[in-house]
């Protein structure tokens, strides 16, 4: 609760490095939405990496009860 985080693995197939933007929506038991968290991760070709991102500014972390991740995470030039 002190530090609270989701930990998301994004895999990179294409056949060069890349830079990928992975985005987080936070949601209560009903799924009404607490926050947002986004970052950028660059991970190699053909492999995965792994980010951390923190759940910040909604004061309500003890109502998350699950979060959504975008399942395409865009890739950045």
């Amino acid at each position: 609760m002190d530090d609270p985080y989701a930990t998301v693995e994004v895999r990179n197939p294409n056949g060069r490095q890349g830079l990928f933007t992975v985005k987080v929506t936070f949601l209560d038991e009903h799924g009404s939405h607490l926050g947002d968290a986004s970052d950028q991760i660059s991970v190699p070709a053909e492999d995965k990496a792994t980010v951390r991102l923190p759940v910040a500014g909604s004061g309500r972390v003890d109502e998350i009860d699950h979060c959504e991740v975008e399942p395409r995470a865009t890739a950045d030039e």
